[in-house]
């Protein structure tokens, strides 16, 4: 039997390796604390994900020119993993400037010529992932922001480490290599348990004109096409005696929850009743939390706005920061136009999930005719999902905002991204 493809953690003392170690390994193996230098020896385990399984080793705290023996040992026993590693991730602490330890091992990574992915760690909210675009000058084309503590971000480091691991083994089953969260949000009573259940053909979620009647998250796998579609209805909690504004209120408290574990969210508005503030209120934070966004206008069936158009023209005046997302015009009772949802909620989860080539945008790039202030010099993608791209320029500046917009059409234009947000940041060069 061929041994496993190798996965190899390194980094400078205290960064969070071990704890990275365990999430990914789902066990408590290393030993995690505080003190700088804890493991000394090189830990294995065996991993698995999507199928692809893998040796996962957790090397000591490295440090490069240091002359104590300790650390020279530990980069001995690393120097053994790096030379029979299939990947290997570099870990930094994205709370801390680059240092000089930093840049050194980096230095001695690319000398040997493995790919490496550079996971910048302690990036506990997507608002923190400006931190972590700093650390492009280390010179690696593959960066992820992640939070080794609090499992965020390492689905998107792993799906890129292992993505060439497992090819053709019988035992890593090819028809699920994809696995899409869904949330469906909305206010209350718009018909998101009706749509979850005609999505997924049960009758799982309680079912009922009254306002606020579920009240805990409900969750269904459905299997398509070799893609487990995972559907989280996060109806709005109203417990007896609660009043209608609780209920809104904590349909927002539940959809923001359940959208920070979503790939993808499907907003449910009323077609009977028109766009309404609360609506506005959770499509904000759909897109603030940059997840692929549909918008399904249900009860279309008991409407009586003939027109598409005319709707649809009221949606993107009142929601013009979702005018990347498609709509659909349903009803969830009757099981009309729910079907067509499977292939779009795909084909969102692949644009938000896409990933450009430097090279490539940069040849991109030389095709705009760009006017604006500042200057771009060159042109990355940082992170996906959603495409998160840094725009080294001339100046401090930032981009205007005439400038960003004519940049991201031109990006939709030329790659797609339908269904997703595409954020554009800079930072002098």
């Amino acid at each position: 039997m061929p041994s496993l493809p190798s996965v190899v953690i390194v980094g400078r003392p205290n960064v969070g390796k071990s704890t990275l170690f365990n999430a990914i390994l789902g066990q408590r193996r290393s030993i995690v604390g505080d003190e700088p230098g804890i493991t000394r020896d090189r830990i294995r385990g065996e991993a698995e994900y999507r199928g692809r399984k893998f040796e996962l080793t957790d090397t000591g705290g490295i440090i490069t020119n240091d002359a104590e023996l300790i650390p020279s040992e530990i980069l001995k026993q690393a120097r053994v993993a790096l030379e029979d590693a299939s990947q290997v991730i570099l870990l930094i602490d994205g709370r801390a400037e680059v240092t000089t330890a930093d840049r050194d091992l980096a230095a001695m990574l690319r000398r040997l010529g493995k790919p490496v992915a550079l996971a910048v760690n302690k990036i506990d909210s997507p608002k923190g992932e400006h931190l972590a675009h700093q650390f492009h000058e280390l010179g690696f084309e593959h960066l992820f922001p992640i939070s080794a503590e609090h499992h965020l971000g390492i689905e998107d480091l792993l799906d890129h480490v292992t993505r060439g691991f497992g090819a053709g083994e019988a035992e890593a089953p090819p028809a699920r290599t994809t696995r899409i969260k869904v949330a469906i949000l909305g206010r209350p009573n718009v018909g998101k348990s009706t749509l979850l259940n005609a999505l997924t053909g049960s009758e799982r979620a309680i079912v009922s004109p009254v306002a606020g009647t579920t009240r805990d998250a409900v969750d269904e796998t459905v299997t398509r096409d070799g893609i487990d579609y995972v559907f989280v209805d996060t109806a709005g909690i109203r417990r007896k005696g609660k009043t209608k504004l609780m209920a809104e209120k904590l349909s927002v408290v539940m959809a923001r929850k359940h959208l920070r574990m979503a790939n993808v969210a499907l907003l449910v508005l009323d077609a009977t009743e028109g766009l309404v503030g609360l609506d506005a209120t959770i499509a904000g934070y759909a897109h603030e939390e940059g997840r692929a966004v549909i918008l399904c206008v249900n009860k279309w069936d008991a409407t009586k706005e003939p027109s598409k158009r005319k709707f649809l023209e009221d949606i993107r005046d009142q929601l013009k920061f979702l005018d990347y997302a498609p709509v659909m015009f349903m009803s969830a009772q009757k099981n009309q136009g729910t079907r067509a949802l499977f292939p779009l909620i795909r084909k969102v989860y692949e644009s938000a999930s896409k990933r450009i080539g430097t090279g490539e945008l940069n040849r991109f790039m030389e095709t705009l005719r760009w006017e604006y202030q500042p200057r771009i010099r060159y042109l990355t993608q940082a992170s996906m999902r959603p495409p998160t791209f840094v725009a080294f320029t001339d100046r401090a500046d930032k981009l205007h905002f005439s400038g960003e917009r004519y940049l991201v059409n031109r990006l939709r234009e030329k790659f797609g991204f339908e269904g997703t947000p595409v954020v554009v940041k800079t930072k002098r060069r």
